[in-house]
């Protein structure tokens, strides 16, 4: 499961089964992305927060498919191969398309979704992949260019804030040695309205 001491769902006591309790999904799964945070439960609770509100928030304005096709894609760009299997899972079910969703990923994996993204989500994706290879590099002009697109300054917050937690979730994978055993995938929080609402279906 990883290179540190996990405490599954069964032996789990006070707080972390509370939390566990929360976000378990079917069989009581717990996904290992999570469950890496058994020894220091105050930071799973961190990482919920945060996955939820930027990921699966009603306020959010792209859709469900969209944000997942960029987490699917920095995932793909940081070689998180847990993140990105589990994510390409989630915006498959989104897209309820498997040919779109195919093609996606064959255009993810080439580097050239600009060609089959609308200019919008093209520029988008640009950013995505500049803010994970090479952050230090965006300068304000490249904020003016997603504006001219048609991005408003909510909408660029909005990529920003899931590009930037999937950076962290892909940091959290590979640096512990995450992997994807036993596992069902793509299951997310369904309950946008209810920010506590973490459990997995």
């Amino acid at each position: 499961m990883s290179w540190i001491k996990v405490i599954p769902f069964e032996e789990a006591t006070g707080k972390l089964k509370q939390i566990y309790k929360k976000i378990k999904g079917p069989n009581n799964q717990i996904d290992n992305v999570l469950s890496i945070h058994s020894l220091r439960p105050h930071t799973l609770t961190g990482h919920m927060s945060l996955y939820k509100n930027t990921l699966h928030h009603s306020d959010n304005t792209f859709p469900n498919w969209f944000l997942e096709l960029l987490g699917t894609y920095t995932s793909y760009i940081n070689k998180c191969d847990y993140c990105y299997k589990h994510h390409f899972t989630g915006m498959k079910r989104f897209l309820n398309d498997d040919d779109k969703a195919e093609k996606l990923k064959f255009h993810i994996e080439n580097n050239s979704l600009n060609k089959v993204l609308n200019n919008k989500e093209s520029a988008l994706s640009t950013y995505t992949k500049k803010l994970t290879n090479n952050a230090s590099d965006i300068t304000e002009d490249d904020i003016t260019n997603l504006r001219c697109l048609g991005c408003t300054d909510g909408e660029i917050l909005e990529v920003n804030q899931v590009v930037s937690y999937f950076n962290y979730a892909n940091r959290t994978v590979l640096g512990l040695g995450v992997n994807i055993n036993n596992e069902v995938l793509g299951l997310s929080p369904k309950n946008k309205d209810a920010e506590s609402s973490w459990n997995h279906k």
